[in-house]
Parts: structure tokens; C-alpha cells; sequence
């Protein structure tokens, strides 16, 4: 019999682990599973990762996603970079360090654990951090079918179906999900259909073989950004040159990977992981058309154990991760104004291109009690990138192929972690992190690799305490942190579709993270979580000169000052629940010089849910939700620095959703 806990009370909390499910050693993250996922709308992430402090997501669509930790990240024009992204153990990071956790379905995970800053030495040791995707995985004994149907304003319909099987030495987890919407943008159609195959096979009793297979079809129209003019007049339309080409991107993504874990002693366990990735990528823009393609592949492995020193049990980790990938891209002329209204057109072939990739990450840690209470952990990461650019359109001296091998960088990071009650928990932290160049700031204005490019490295200072009271009802996390980056990388737009790399300067990132939940019992059928997490975020350039301007001392563009995620959940033995969350973000700064941010803004969001076991074997949920109740007019993503093109006003916002419903009901049978 499998009841999935569908009536049980929850302890919904959004939990930072000072020993996390997939992190290594002492190393604090934070952590939120399916609990906190029925909080919003499945459509998406950003209101899910938004809730972790330090954490915030700008996202201009569905398919445009921004993720910045602690302001890493918040100068990436599009995209994610700075962070390392891992899906059940496997890097799907691509060899110029971008992330798309867009690619993935909210409803086939099961947790997502965010380490804030290079602490996490097993896992790159990247400036803003690492997220680890746990995908869905069954642990009854069972076989269970289950569907859940979600519809929604803007003609949204997704559904998620899956069969879940657990026998002795076989688990598996099959899914296939479809999402389709409007959009509430012109030009902002959506439809994505994927497979996701998650197995393990226990081969004796000390090993396991897993297979993950993951694949991904979408089409994604691209509204982009627009001026302030348009924001305030009508946030629904698109971008006129992006309207008048049908502007989109098309999407075919592919991951496969398999695992074997082994335990080769009482005290050595090994995970030696083999992973490839392919990406077909198709996107007409205004400007050209781009036509790209990328196969990746790779290796990880990591042991750990343990042994006694001086009558100590200490822990130690340490493995490599090989990862290369072959980047083809090719750009066309995009005749879209010679085509009837019909959209884009592909024309002359512009540039062909390929790019090798190669990345070597070693990393060993070393963890030592020295006592009951006192616990230290040393680490130290190695990496090692190397780019290959080759021309495959122009010849002679217009050729701009190149190379280049950046230098070995050395990565330490040291912990300490003080206990000093049942509950309460104090650590220190130093960590060292860096960040690659992506391909276009490696290459000069006139295409040819740039030598003088470096890696961005920035050292990490960080306090904090993980504390529970009131018999552990009442639990609060506080963070105190400062990072000091070096070479800071800068992408300099030089036309429409032309960016260039620099290392303009300094900046100083400062903050404080704030995270309380409590669990209040009114009665053994009544349960109330209310939980508040603050981000106040002082992050500055030191030393930053851009065309000869100094912008030294001014706040760092494309990070609010402060951010409140605040919610409540009230739970009924019978079944209903009822989800109130509160979001504010203050004011962004969009250019270097602070004169232009985007306003400040609040959201409401409100979903009611009923479940209930009809039978052993049947179980039901239905839920409802309003999103940004109070129809909050405000900009979910920036561009920062916009540049004007063709006498028109710089294009900075991507427009929030409005006042927004949708509704879901879960079906699940177990045989």
C-alpha cells in the first residue's frame, strides 16, 4: 500500500543545511523540496528559487532567465553564467559557463540546493555558487501511475504524466510533460514537450548502476525588451523589429548520463559518472538568424571516506570532472522585411564558426573534528580551460581562428563550524572562486581571441548560524558575507547583435541574509508555517573605468538593494491548505552610472489546495491559485546598459505578468 503522505501535515520550511543532501561535508546550502514548489503556479521556477535569500532570478519569458547569487551574475546581458548548474550529480554547465535551468520541468524535480558563493569546492568552486536539480525518484515499493493537469490564463495547458516502479534492485521513473500557452505578450507563444527517463539497477550490495536520460523539445517566440515609453503605455506589446520577423527560438536538447556508485570498502565509497549532452538551437532575430549546435561529454568521478585520526573519525572527498564540448554556429542575413509579413526568412550565410571547449576540475576536501563542538574542513579546487576558436568561413589574413589556455587556478576554501547548544550552530568561512570569459568577451572587437582577457577571481568572507528554539518550532538562519572580485569581466555592447569582453575593474559584494520559518501546531488537525527570508544586498564597483569614466563607488548595476520573500501556509488534517506569499524588490539600478532604475514593486500570490486518499490505492489533489493579486505593474527582468538603436529610446524592461489564474488537479493509483 503507497499513500504518497497525501493527508498527512507538511513542515513546509525552506531549509538551509549546514550538511546538505548532495553537498560535501560542513558546507551550508540551501534547500527546498516539493513542499515548497506547491507555493506557486508549476509554470516556472523563478517564484521557487526567489523564495532563498541571496537568490534572485530575473526572468524576461519563459525561455529568458537570468539567475544571479549574492550579484554574480547580474552584468550577463542574457542568460546564465557564473554558476554551476548539476542535474542528479551531472555538470549541464556548458563549456563557456551558461547555465538553462529554463530547460528543465519544475514537476520532475524533487529538491533544488543552492551553495551561495565558491564554497563549493566539489563543484567548481564558480563566483556565484552551484544549483543541484534532484530529479523525482520513488521510494515506496510500489507502481504507481500518476497525472497532474494544469490550466491557466493566456490559454495555459501543461500536463505531467508519469509510471513509477521500485522493486528490489529496480527503480524506475518515467515521465512525459507538455506545456503550451499565449503568453501575455505579443509575440510570446510558448510549447515544450519533454521525456525524462530516471533509473537505477542494483547490481550486488555494495553497487548500483543508474541511467538518466533526458530530452527536451521547445519553441520559444521572443517578445524582448522594450522602452520605457511602451512599458507604461501597453506592457502586452513586443519589440517592433522582434514583431515584424517573428522573432523565436527553437530548441531540441538532449541529456544522457550513466552512474555507478560503488562501495569499495567500510570506509571508501566511489560515484564515477559518464554524461553527453547535445543542443540543437535555431533562433531568427531582427539582426540575423542563428543556427547552432553543441555536443558535449564528459567524465566525473568522486570518492569518499572516512578514517581515524587521533581516535577521530575524519571525512575526506576528493575526485576530477572532465568536461569538453564542440560548438558549430553559423549566422544568416534574416530577410524578414522582404517577406510579406510573413516573419523571417534565412539568406546569405554571414559567419560559420566552431569552438572546442575543454574544462578540468580536480577537488579534494578534508574534514576533522577536533572535538564535540568544533569541526574544521579544508578544501582546494584546480581548474584548467582551454578554448579553441576556429574561422570556418573566412580565409587569409581575414581569418581570425585562435587559441586559448588559461593558466591552472588554485582554489582553496576553508571552513569551521561551532556547535554550541543541541541546536544552534555558528561557522566561518574563506573560499576562493572564479569565473571563465565567455566566447564573445575572449574575442576582440575585430573577432580575433583577445590575449589580454583574464579570469574574473574574487575571494569569499562569510559568517553564520543555523539556530532552532522552541523546540526546534521556530528556526532562524542569519549570513553575514563579503566578497571582493578581481578582473571583473564586462561585456560591452558594440551593435545590436556584437558584444565584447573586458576587465574593467573591482567590486565589492557586502550583504545580509536573513531566513526564519516557525511551525505553529494550533491543534493535532491544524498547522500554521509562516516563514520570512531578507536579502539586503550592498554590492559596489571599488575600482571600474569604462570609456573613460570612473564609476567607482556607485552601487553595482542589476541588483535590488533589498528583497523580502514572505509567505504563510495554513494546513488542515481534512486536507485543505492554503498558501499566502509576499514578494518586494526595491529598486534596480539599469546603467553603470545610477542615472535610470527601474521602480521598485510588491506581489501577492494566493493558491488554495485540497487532497485527500480516496482509497488505499487512490489519492487525489486539486489546487487554485491567482498570481500578483493586486495586478502589480512592474518589470520582471532588466537589460542593463541598453543601447539605442536607429533614433530609438533605450530598451530596458521585460514587463511582469498581470493578475494571472490557474488551476491543477493530481491523479495517482498505485497497484
Amino acid at each position: 500500500m503507497a499513500t504518497d503522505s497525501i493527508t498527512n501535515l507538511d513542515e513546509v520550511v525552506l531549509n538551509q543545511s549546514a550538511k546538505a543532501t548532495q553537498a560535501n561535508g560542513i558546507i551550508p546550502s540551501a534547500f527546498i523540496g516539493t513542499q515548497i514548489f506547491k507555493y506557486f503556479s508549476p509554470l516556472e521556477m523563478t517564484s521557487h528559487l526567489n523564495q532563498i535569500s541571496g537568490v534572485y532570478i530575473l526572468s524576461g519569458a519563459l525561455n529568458t532567465n537570468r539567475i544571479t547569487i549574492r550579484g554574480v551574475g547580474s552584468r550577463t546581458p542574457y542568460g546564465t553564467d557564473k554558476i554551476r548548474l548539476y542535474y542528479n550529480g551531472i555538470p549541464v554547465t556548458n563549456g563557456s559557463g551558461f547555465s538553462t535551468i529554463e530547460a528543465y520541468d519544475l514537476e520532475n524535480l524533487n529538491s533544488i540546493e543552492v551553495i551561495k558563493g565558491p564554497k563549493g569546492t566539489a563543484f567548481g568552486s564558480n563566483l556565484g555558487g552551484v544549483i543541484l536539480l534532484k530529479p523525482q525518484e520513488t521510494v515506496d515499493k510500489t507502481t504507481a501511475f500518476q497525472n497532474n493537469f494544469t490550466f491557466g490564463s493566456y490559454r495555459l495547458l501543461k500536463n505531467n504524466l508519469s509510471l513509477a516502479h521500485i522493486a528490489d534492485k529496480l527503480s524506475l521513473e518515467l515521465r512525459y510533460g507538455h506545456l503550451e500557452t499565449d503568453g501575455f505578450r505579443e509575440n510570446s507563444q510558448y510549447k515544450r514537450d519533454g521525456v525524462l527517463l530516471n533509473s537505477s539497477y542494483k547490481l550486488g550490495d555494495n553497487s548500483k548502476l543508474s541511467l538518466l536520460l533526458n530530452y527536451i523539445d521547445y519553441t520559444a517566440h521572443i517578445a524582448s525588451s522594450i522602452n520605457l515609453g511602451a512599458f507604461n503605455e501597453d506592457p502586452t506589446q513586443a519589440a517592433f523589429t522582434w514583431k515584424s520577423a517573428k522573432g523565436y527560438e527553437a530548441n531540441k536538447y538532449t541529456l544522457g548520463g550513466i552512474s555507478l556508485s560503488n562501495k569499495i570498502t567500510q570506509q571508501l565509497n566511489n560515484t564515477t559518472s559518464v554524461f553527453y549532452t547535445h543542443l540543437d538551437h535555431y533562433e531568427p532575430r531582427p539582426f540575423n538568424i542563428l543556427d547552432e549546435t553543441t555536443n558535449g561529454y564528459g567524465l566525473r568521478t568522486q570518492f569518499k571516506g572516512n578514517f581515524y585520526f587521533n581516535k577521530r573519525i575524519t571525512n575526506y572527498t576528493f575526485g576530477v570532472e572532465v568536461y569538453k564540448d564542440d560548438y558549430n554556429w553559423s549566422t544568416f542575413e534574416n530577410l524578414y522585411e522582404d517577406n510579406n509579413d510573413k516573419g523571417s526568412l534565412e539568406g546569405t550565410v554571414l559567419s560559420r564558426n566552431k569552438e572546442n571547449r575543454s574544462q578540468f576540475n580536480g577537488f579534494a576536501t578534508f574534514t576533522y573534528p577536533f572535538n564535540n563542538h568544533f569541526t574544521a574542513q579544508l578544501g582546494i579546487a584546480i581548474n584548467k580551460t582551454k578554448y579553441n576558436y576556429r574561422d570556418l568561413l573566412k580565409t587569409g589574413t581575414e581569418n581570425t581562428s585562435g587559441k586559448r589556455s588559461f593558466d591552472a587556478i588554485v582554489l582553496p576554501n576553508f571552513q569551521l563550524n561551532y556547535q554550541f547548544g543541541i541546536h544552534q550552530l555558528a561557522y566561518a568561512n574563506i573560499s576562493r572562486g572564479y569565473s571563465n570569459p565567455s566566447l564573445e568577451e575572449t574575442l576582440a572587437p575585430e573577432g580575433v581571441i583577445n590575449p589580454d582577457i583574464a579570469q574574473e577571481t574574487g575571494m569569499n568572507y562569510e559568517l553564520g548560524s543555523k539556530l532552532k528554539f522552541l523546540n526546534n518550532k521556530l528556526r532562524l538562519n542569519v549570513a553575514v558575507y563579503q566578497m571582493n572580485i578581481k578582473n571583473m569581466l564586462v561585456a560591452q555592447r558594440i551593435g545590436e547583435d556584437q558584444y565584447i569582453g573586458k576587465n574593467a575593474g573591482n567590486t565589492k559584494h557586502q550583504g545580509l541574509e536573513v531566513d526564519l520559518n516557525y511551525l505553529y501546531r494550533f491543534t493535532s488537525n491544524f498547522l500554521l508555517t509562516p516563514f520570512i527570508s531578507y536579502s539586503h544586498s550592498n554590492h559596489k564597483f571599488m575600482e571600474f573605468i569604462d570609456d573613460g569614466i570612473d564609476y567607482g563607488g556607485n552601487p553595482l548595476t542589476g541588483v535590488p538593494k533589498h528583497r523580502i520573500n514572505s509567505g504563510m501556509q495554513l494546513q488542515w488534517q481534512k486536507g485543505l491548505s492554503v498558501n499566502a506569499t509576499y514578494a518586494h524588490v526595491s529598486n534596480i539600478p539599469l546603467t553603470d552610472g545610477n542615472t535610470i532604475s527601474s521602480a521598485s514593486y510588491n506581489l501577492l500570490n494566493l493558491n488554495i489546495g485540497y487532497k485527500k486518499q480516496i482509497s488505499d490505492a487512490f489519492a487525489m489533489e486539486a489546487k487554485v491559485g491567482i498570481q500578483n493579486m493586486t495586478n502589480t505593474h512592474y518589470a520582471q527582468s532588466v537589460l542593463i546598459n541598453a543601447s539605442s538603436f536607429g533614433g530609438q529610446a533605450p530598451r530596458y524592461y521585460y514587463p511582469g505578468m498581470p493578475r494571472n489564474y490557474y488551476g491543477s488537479l493530481r491523479l495517482r493509483y498505485c497497484l
